[in-house]
């Protein structure tokens, strides 16, 4: 399970990371991944 959420991770940072053309947009795509996760790990 916990290999199925690290992959799913990577994939997602490297969406973000595709779809972002500055740094800043860069940051936002990372805390909305991170919120996600969190969100994901409190249930």
């Amino acid at each position: 399970m916990k290999k199925l959420f690290a992959l799913m991770g990577v994939i997602v940072l490297l969406a973000a990371v595709a779809g972002c053309n500055t740094v800043k947009g860069f940051g936002q795509d990372l805390e909305k991944v991170g919120d996600k996760i969190e969100n994901k790990a409190s249930k």
